[in-house]
C-alpha cells in the first residue's frame, strides 16, 4: 500500500510539473525557433523597442500571448506575420514549456517600485 501511495504521489507531481511547463523543453524550443534573434540573446535586449522583453515575464501572460498569435487575426487573436508563423507548429504543451522557460530567466523588468 505504501508503494502504491508513493507511486501515485510521484505521478501526480510529475503530471503537475508537465502541466506547468518544462523549463528544459522550453529552452530547447526557444533555441530551435531562434527566439533570441528578435528578443535578444538574454531575452532582455530585443532588437527593436517594439519587441517585448520576454525574460521574467509572467507565465500566464506569455501563454496567453503565444496562444493569441497562434489564433491569428480572429477573435481574441493577435496579428503579426512573424509571430504567427513562429507559433504555428507549437502545441499547447510547447507553449507552456516556452512560457516556463522564459519566466525562469533573470529579468530587467521592473516588478515593483
Amino acid at each position: 500500500m505504501k508503494k502504491l501511495m508513493t507511486a501515485l504521489f510521484l505521478s501526480a507531481v510529475s503530471l503537475s510539473a508537465m502541466a506547468g511547463g518544462s523549463i528544459e523543453k522550453g529552452k530547447q524550443l526557444a533555441d530551435k525557433y531562434t527566439c533570441f534573434t528578435c528578443h535578444g540573446k538574454d531575452f532582455n535586449t530585443p532588437i527593436s523597442p517594439d519587441y517585448p522583453k520576454l525574460a521574467g515575464q509572467h507565465k500566464d501572460y506569455l501563454e496567453h500571448a503565444l496562444t493569441a498569435y497562434k489564433r491569428g487575426d480572429g477573435a481574441n487573436g493577435r496579428n503579426d506575420g512573424t509571430m504567427t508563423l513562429q507559433v504555428k507548429a507549437l502545441s499547447q504543451q510547447d507553449i507552456k514549456d516556452l512560457a516556463a522557460y522564459l519566466h525562469s530567466l533573470p529579468t530587467t523588468l521592473v516588478t515593483h517600485r
